[in-house]
């Protein structure tokens, strides 16, 4: 009896205990009543909690009595009691004390004195009035700013509601508009319009390393402007790109590298022109400006998902050499015949893509209204922080996709590696098996909080991709693009890189091949051309230097290699020296003893033979084809005349040896005698281009 009682005593206690759990939602504001997005609301003592949406709204389950507790960097953590409302409200205070005022003292020295420092200590004394210059310069152009002179030697600068930093005299980190400040501190400031200066915040080392990262580790001073897209300085970053030479055949008669079906180089190259801009060498790759375009290759018909082309010719820039063209040409699908797509978009909505965010979220809308029923599209922001803005929705239901989308404004840093975590992890938790699983990450590529280095990141790319989700890469922005960074992230996770500048732009990439940049018909792929030693003395690869691989990785399933898309088609150029033809391109080496050619009589008309590896999209396992070239001159196609001009395009911006005193007439002639039909207007468009520059 006493036993049946205690049971009956527990069952009521467990149904009044959840009797009383119910589901708590609310909104978080600042303030100012803007939403903050990303606030982590932890049921206290426990590990259930949540994080806000984009509208700074949460739901989380709790019972009365149990106390939520609201926490977010830069803010007071509050707590709230759970009572009979289901409903928690408010607005998040600053954390004053991170924000407290300080004051600055900047040391003068008196002309009158015949005392003489040290030169230590006259670097001493120059860094403490450092932070008054900057301090006079802001005066008077930043409301707030206040500065205070006592006896002519000694200055206080006072910044409502902010702090100036005079930690031990080191160098605070300054972002103007999300762009860290590397260099030239004085003049940048000095050159800000007062009328532009929206906001001047402060913040001390603690709190601004938890916002900025190490790089703020003295502070951080963040000026906003009105229109949140000042340019400061050049702070963008290329990888350098050393030009392939010229291959003895006789010792080393194998060629190997990766496809590359990326196309920024092009874009971001005429955005340099466009804007009047000096073009950095290493921001010309030639392999991505020539596949750019469009070439006529024959659609596949076999059982492999793409087609081989092959041309020889003269080569327009030495009569001396022929000119080797290889084509991919990769099946094309149609839209309704690609499968279900489970998309997730990560967005960089920190400081520095401020003044490109309307373009970004144009480029995705185009995408988004192309959606089927079947396709689901999830949204993932980042700037200081990480959060969903849009669990998995229907491509039925556009109008919330697009909502979601037009709701994104930037600011703060950029925590672009706890982005690319929660956007994975979201695309593995509704992974579409069959499907077309794929991240989408919109960015400058700016990251400067938590993993943010090249080598970092695309180490944490590397594990990524081991899930079967996808990536592509959109760039955005100028001034302070990390075209490296991204190219890394592109090739570690199974995708490609593009630059959209402009809408135009954003039409290509998803209007025209939107399903060669969202389904890949075949990975890792990778073409190895071996030439005929008694055809061929030497050969160039032109561009594809950041894809090169050793001979043995041709045959190697563990090594990554480049992707294909639906539609994509993939030219690569060779430049060759036949046999006895001298070269000053050439340096003489010794007879070789024992690797003479020893051609069987069946392969001496060959030039060379071509071997291509793949994998399916869900394999592990390569496939092989091969292709053999006749050593023969063909008459230029339309397509060869028009690729050869943009390499040689290439080769001249990059100041390169090879392209032989060519002039940009001669690359304007070759181009008009490739540019055909030009539907679509783009090869008109490299026509201007090159005639645009000096």
């Amino acid at each position: 009896m006493k036993t049946t009682l205690n049971f009956i005593l527990i069952t009521l206690f467990a149904i009044q205990l959840n009797a009383q759990q119910k589901t708590i939602s609310g909104i978080i504001t600042d303030s100012s009543y803007s939403p903050l997005i990303g606030v982590n609301v932890l049921v206290k003592n426990s590990t259930n909690g949540v994080l806000t949406d984009f509208d700074g709204k949460y739901k989380i389950t709790a019972s009365v009595g149990e106390v939520l507790v609201f926490s977010y960097v830069g803010f007071l953590t509050e707590e709230r009691t759970v009572g009979k409302s289901n409903t928690i409200s408010f607005s998040m205070q600053e954390d004053t004390s991170s924000l407290d005022e300080v004051v600055v003292i900047g040391y003068g020295t008196s002309s009158r004195s015949s005392y003489k420092p040290s030169k230590a200590q006259i670097k001493k004394q120059k860094q403490k009035s450092y932070h008054n210059s900057i301090a006079n310069q802001l005066q008077g152009r930043v409301e707030g700013v206040n500065i205070n002179k006592n006896s002519g030697s000694v200055a206080s600068v006072k910044i409502r509601g902010i702090n100036t930093i005079s930690s031990k005299n080191k160098q605070p980190l300054y972002i103007v508009d999300g762009v860290p400040i590397k260099n030239n501190y004085n003049s940048v400031i000095a050159s800000l319009d007062p009328k532009a200066i929206e906001s001047v915040k402060e913040y001390r080392s603690l709190k601004a390393k938890q916002l900025f990262g190490t790089s703020a580790r003295n502070g951080c001073i963040v000026v906003t402007t009105k229109k949140g897209n000042y340019r400061i300085e050049n702070t963008e970053a290329y990888a350098q790109i050393k030009e392939n030479q010229f291959e003895r055949t006789q010792t080393a008669p194998l060629s190997t590298f990766s496809i590359d079906v990326d196309k920024a180089s092009y874009s971001n190259v005429r955005r340099l022109i466009n804007e009047g801009s000096n073009i950095p060498v290493d921001a010309v790759k030639i392999e991505e400006m020539v596949n750019y375009f469009d070439y006529d290759y024959p659609q596949p018909t076999g059982d492999h998902p793409f087609s081989i082309n092959t041309e020889v010719v003269k080569t327009p820039w030495n009569a001396d050499t022929k000119l080797v063209k290889i084509g991919l040409q990769g099946k094309t699908y149609d839209n309704e015949d690609l499968p279900a797509s489970n998309l997730t978009f990560l967005i960089d909505v920190s400081g520095s893509m401020r003044g490109h965010l309307e373009l970004l979220k144009s480029a995705l809308k185009l995408l988004v209204n192309q959606l089927r029923e079947k396709d689901r599209v999830s949204i993932v922001v980042y700037a200081g922080a990480a959060g969903v803005v849009l669990e998995p929705t229907s491509g039925k239901h556009k109008e919330n996709i697009l909502n979601a989308l037009n709701q994104l404004k930037a600011g703060g840093s950029t925590a672009g590696g706890q982005g690319i975590e929660l956007a994975y992890k979201l695309a593995q938790k509704h992974f579409k098996k069959n499907g077309n699983n794929r991240v989408i990450l919109a960015t400058d590529g700016d990251f400067n909080v938590g993993a943010s280095s090249d080598k970092a990141m695309g180490k944490l790319i590397e594990e990524k991709r081991k899930s079967g989700v996808f990536l592509s890469v959109l760039g955005f922005g100028y001034g302070n693009y990390k075209d490296s960074k991204l190219e890394i992230l592109a090739d570690k996770g199974n995708g490609n890189h593009a630059y959209i500048d402009t809408m135009q732009e954003a039409k290509l990439i998803f209007g025209k091949e939107f399903g060669g940049t969202l389904f890949t018909i075949a990975k890792d792929v990778k073409i190895q051309v071996e030439f005929n030693p008694s055809k061929v003395k030497a050969y160039r690869l032109i561009g594809y230097e950041n894809r090169l691989l050793a001979a043995e990785d041709f045959i190697d399933d563990t090594k990554d290699a480049g992707e294909l898309g639906s539609g994509h088609t993939v030219t690569a150029l060779y430049e060759v020296i036949p046999n006895g033809i001298e070269s000053d391109y050439l340096k003489t080496v010794n007879d070789l003893k024992y690797t003479k050619p020893n051609i069987k009589p069946e392969y001496s008309d060959e030039l060379f033979t071509v071997k291509f590896r793949y994998k399916k999209p869900d394999g592990e396992k390569s496939i092989e084809m091969v292709h053999i070239t006749k050593d023969k001159i063909d008459m230029p196609s339309l397509d060869m005349n028009f690729a050869a001009s943009v390499a040689l395009f290439g080769m001249q911006l990059r100041h390169s040896q090879f392209h032989n005193n060519s002039k940009k007439e001669d690359v304007i002639a070759l181009a008009h005698l490739g540019r055909g039909k030009d539907s679509n207007g783009y090869r008109a468009e490299f026509l201007r281009l090159v005639g645009s520059l000096n």
